[in-house]
């Protein structure tokens, strides 16, 4: 197994400082730590690292994390989601994040031979890729000010005037600048399958927003009295790294510190890899920490649309990934043999 290109570590509930790199270093590990500001640092860092020799994706970005237009969007859509719906983070730093995250996956495919959309139909360059799969990215969830039904579409509304400010610097030819904005429109329209993604830049900017489910994501939401399967699902995942693949490009690992971690992994996740132009690209593979809770569930692997779940009593079992999440119980219960119904 290589190095891993992307870490976000949150075990045994301890965060820890970034392990620096020299720019451009084929390894990369990162390790988010708290508290809020010290986020955003390390996921800055770790962006900036990967916009080394892209000048007008940096350039984007320089523009995007300074705007006040996008940082009021960031906390608007926090505040809706977290205190008024009980949710996990969905603001300024899930944004970098994310961002974080989406890069490392773009610079994995990009050394697998994956020619993202906007190389393959000639309208760009792989700058363009960047720039596109960044912006697109941070802004994905700034439509969950207005509400979270249809935040994808009120995103690409939300989304526009900061996009043209961005760009029109950037591209100055309105031709391009028009293609460059549709790709980054559709990243924010499609990151949470609601129309499933059509491009591998859409697809990755969902495969990255499906990456933050460690219980950094949950702890706030917990602590503001939000007890439900989110929060308490999110707090049982210590850490998911992004890494080169054995089999495909990419390869996504998920620690639990419990089996409860799974509904993350089964509703949030996998259907945000298989259900995008990534499924032929990423590995998913999901596991808990023998020191932890009491275990179910020892080890999971995504093998197409099924989940494959090895448990701890040493029983397999497959469980379809879009079963509701009340399915993925029972096959629990059958294969442990506790609460079925004898005939």
């Amino acid at each position: 197994m290589t190095d891993p290109k992307f870490t976000l570590n949150l075990s045994g509930g301890a965060l820890h400082d970034v392990e620096p790199r020299q720019p451009r270093s084929p390894v990369r590990s990162v390790e988010f730590a708290t508290p809020r500001a010290k986020l955003i640092e390390e996921a800055d860092r770790a962006i900036r690292q990967d916009l080394t020799g892209f000048p007008r994706a940096l350039a984007a970005y320089d523009a995007l994390q300074s705007d006040p237009e996008a940082l009021a969007d960031w906390d608007m859509a926090n505040y809706i989601t977290m205190r008024k719906l009980g949710y996990n983070d969905h603001g300024r730093v899930h944004a970098f994040i994310t961002g974080a995250a989406s890069l490392a996956i773009l610079e994995l495919l990009l050394g697998g031979g994956v020619r993202p959309d906007i190389i393959e139909s000639g309208i760009g360059d792989t700058d363009d890729v960047y720039l596109t799969v960044l912006l697109g990215t941070m802004l994905h969830d700034i439509g969950n000010q207005i509400h979270r039904a249809s935040h994808e579409q009120h995103g690409v509304t939300l989304a526009l005037p900061i996009i043209n400010r961005i760009l029109e610097p950037i591209y100055p030819e309105v031709f391009k600048r028009t293609k460059i904005r549709s790709f980054i429109l559709g990243c924010v329209n499609c990151h949470d399958l609601n129309p499933p993604p059509l491009t591998i830049e859409a697809g990755i900017t969902a495969v990255a927003d499906g990456t933050d489910i460690t219980k950094g994501r949950g702890r706030k939401a917990f602590a503001l009295g939000s007890v439900d399967i989110h929060s308490i699902s999110a707090l049982a995942v210590d850490q998911v790294v992004i890494e080169r693949g054995v089999h495909k490009p990419v390869r996504i690992d998920v620690t639990m510190n419990n089996s409860g971690g799974i509904f993350q992994v089964e509703e949030v996740l996998a259907p945000k890899v298989i259900r995008t132009p990534l499924a032929r690209y990423v590995e998913l593979h999901a596991r808990t920490r023998p020191e932890g809770d009491e275990q179910i569930v020892s080890r999971v692997r995504l093998d197409g649309d099924h989940f494959v779940m090895d448990l701890d009593s040493g029983a397999t079992v497959q469980v379809e990934v879009e079963d509701t999440q009340a399915r993925t119980a029972q096959a629990l219960s059958e294969a442990l043999d506790v609460g079925v119904e004898r005939k």
